[in-house]
């Protein structure tokens, strides 16, 4: 039997080391659910009790894992049921993937049971990357870039395939005018600071009397380096809520106040911020309150992107 879209799919997120799919079944996506046993449950199905729920359980899973998530729903309600949980990726910058259905191609447009324009649907929540699956040589290309956006971006993408190209036998793009070709796999890249803005923001830090760290999701992996800071610093560490699993709650350290701070925080960390007199910031999400005032305090911020720099509070 010849592979259908469907099974080169599944087949392309296993490649990209996909181990589970949060989803929800329903009638546009069936020949996904055929491919999916054809394939022996690979990757995992997890089967959620609501489209939402599968949305939220992929950000779950990419906020804490380090992959990125991926969900997948039937057509239109049942694809807009996902939007809460895309919401939530793209407003904490997280890379989800996902894969819904739609109605035949032979109905679009004529007021189908239940269409929705899901292009227009998820052109806010899924700005970064959109696209519709319409023929089989599609496929490689727009799972291999709604992967890639997903991860480089921190945001959601979506991919939304009728549920009669499911089921088309597939046919690999060709070395053809309008063929367009892909490939997997995506190198990690690493942001390197300017040397002399280093030596600038080491320079204040070690000016400062009273110096607090505010530790977000950015500086995972990184408590070897946060320790030395702040044992050089005499600093103190708050964590910002999705850099909850960053550092624990117990730090042998002389001056801590080693709590979630801002919106949904802990009165003692937030405390703490306030009295800072200088401040390094690992990708704050914070608003201004919860910060000292800004004729006491100066500010270090390390980002992944230029774009969120002074958004809380002045930087230096």
């Amino acid at each position: 039997m010849s592979d259908t879209v469907a099974d080169v799919l599944l087949a392309r997120l296993r490649d990209w080391d996909v181990d589970q799919v949060f989803r929800f079944p329903g009638d546009d996506i069936n020949g996904l659910l055929a491919a999916w046993q054809r394939e022996g449950d690979k990757p995992q199905f997890v089967q959620a009790r609501h489209e939402e729920m599968s949305a939220f359980e992929a950000v779950g899973f990419a906020k804490f894992s380090g992959k990125f998530g991926v969900c997948v729903a039937t057509s239109d309600p049942g694809t807009v049921h996902l939007l809460n949980g895309l919401y939530d990726a793209k407003l904490d910058h997280v890379p989800v993937v996902a894969i819904v259905g739609r109605t035949e191609r032979s109905a679009m447009g004529g007021s189908y049971q239940q269409e929705v324009d899901l292009i227009s649907l998820f052109k806010d929540v899924c700005s970064e990357y959109v696209q519709m699956c319409t023929v089989p040589q599609q496929l490689p290309n727009l799972i291999d870039r709604a992967i890639r956006i997903a991860v480089s971006k921190g945001c959601p993408t979506c991919i939304i395939v009728p549920s009669d190209v499911f089921e088309l036998k597939y046919e690999a793009p060709g070395h053809a005018f309008k063929q367009v070709p892909s490939s997997l796999g995506l190198a990690p890249a690493r942001v390197a600071p300017d040397d002399t803005a280093v030596e600038a923001a080491a320079d204040l830090l070690n000016a400062g009397e009273k110096v607090a760290m505010l530790v977000g999701q950015g500086a995972r992996d990184c408590v070897t380096e946060l320790t030395q800071i702040a044992d050089l610093l005499g600093a103190g560490a708050v964590k910002a809520l999705l850099g909850k699993d960053v550092l624990p709650d117990d730090l042998p350290w002389g001056q801590r106040f080693d709590r979630v701070a801002g919106h949904d925080g802990e009165l003692a960390a937030d405390d703490g911020l306030r009295h800072a007199a200088h401040r390094r910031i690992e990708f704050p999400l914070h608003p201004v309150q919860f910060m000292p005032k800004l004729d006491r305090a100066r500010a270090v911020q390390i980002d992944g992107s230029g774009k969120w720099i002074g958004m809380c509070y002045r930087t230096s």
